[in-house]
């Protein structure tokens, strides 16, 4: 079995990268990551999306890409081949419905059966991960969407009953407590559970799918000076140390709660391997400073591995050949290196015999 699992880690991993809405600038990305061969090293990437708007974007951005149709991935190469994009073609939109900025229903439709089929691929292991590209909110709430956005939707598909959003670099990760929630709303909605499962669920995800056998969180406080001793707010000492507390002995190592002005600082030098914020702008100010073009958002807690770009539509610059692929790319290869990690992970725990130190 061991030998079996390290054949399959040596393996390429298959990512499976739903378009988003291509009346923005999800085309455009795909095809200037596909560009970078460097892309092809870790993973095999397949598109889930809408022909006539990928073709538009190659023809934006001149490519030479040689696009392949595919309806499964068991059509799908065992080996790379670069200059090549691959796609699954899930609708087929005409050029009223991809008019940038502009999405239709029938945009709307598309979109969330690309997130959709995604899911499934990759809840029946066709593929080891997905890679979501951006998509409206706005329009597809028009079209009767029942979600806030994309994670809420794929939690839902995978019945997983809590979900967190990190934000990762090579430099700094953060998860969130509280995410799209208006800044006065914040202290009200802090409860020990609520902090408790975050920091449990970003300990997972660190050990099982960044392969940190020992991970070191810092909790960030809510207020100036992580308030200082009750001077500018209560809630570190009635909700957020009290929770940490509750965790008892653990397999990876909690502080906090730290002052917000400084632990970021700290773990952009390396003392902690992930900072727990309270609230969506404390933690994704720091993130956005140091990975703005880089950045990879990545929904821990579910069974199957989700990452995406850190950033949206951009309607402004679609069809401009602007848009920057280096999230999308970052992403991608972020989302190999989960899926290797975890099944290295899984491996060793049916091994104890052969684990092995931090990654």
């Amino acid at each position: 079995m061991l030998e079996e699992s390290h054949e399959s880690w040596r393996k390429k991993q298959r990512i499976g990268v739903t378009m988003g809405d291509p009346c923005g600038v999800g085309p455009e990305i795909i095809v200037g990551a596909w560009q970078n061969p460097r892309l092809f090293h870790g993973c095999l990437p397949v598109v889930l999306g809408d022909e006539a708007a990928l073709r538009r974007a190659m023809r934006l951005l001149k490519s030479t890409l040689r696009l392949e149709l595919i309806q499964d991935p068991s059509e799908f190469p065992a080996h790379n081949h670069p200059g090549h994009l691959f796609l699954c073609p899930t609708s087929r939109l005409g050029e009223e419905d991809i008019a940038y900025g502009n999405p239709s229903e029938r945009t709307c439709r598309a979109v969330i059966e690309n997130i959709r089929m995604a899911t499934q691929w990759a809840l029946d292991h066709k593929i080891d991960a997905l890679c979501t590209c951006p998509v409206n909110k706005s329009a597809l709430h028009r079209c009767g969407f029942p979600f806030p956005g994309h994670t809420e939707y794929v939690q839902s598909l995978t019945g997983s009953p809590h979900v967190v959003m990190m934000l990762a670099g090579a430099r700094l990760r953060v998860s969130l407590v509280t995410v799209h929630e208006p800044l006065s709303r914040v202290p009200s909605l802090l409860t020990r559970d609520l902090i408790t499962k975050t920091v449990l669920i970003t300990a997972e995800g660190l050990r099982r799918d960044f392969g940190l056998n020992f991970p070191r969180i810092a909790v960030a406080g809510l207020n100036p000076h992580a308030g200082e001793n009750a001077r500018f707010g209560r809630e570190e000492l009635e909700i957020i140390k009290p929770s940490l507390q509750s965790l008892g002995e653990t397999s990876f190592h909690v502080s906090g709660p730290h002052p917000p002005d400084t632990v970021f600082y700290r773990a952009f030098q390396g003392d902690f391997d992930a900072v727990v914020a309270m609230y969506h702008d404390q933690g994704l100010i720091p993130l956005k400073l140091v990975h703005f073009e880089d950045g990879v958002n990545i929904t821990l807690g579910l069974p199957v591995i989700r990452t995406s770009v850190d950033h949206g539509t951009a309607y402004d610059i679609a069809g401009t050949g602007r848009a920057s692929p280096l999230s999308l790319k970052a992403a991608m290869e972020l989302a190999a290196q989960m899926a290797l990690n975890r099944k290295r992970t899984k491996a060793c725990l049916k091994n104890p015999a052969h684990q092995s130190g931090a990654a």
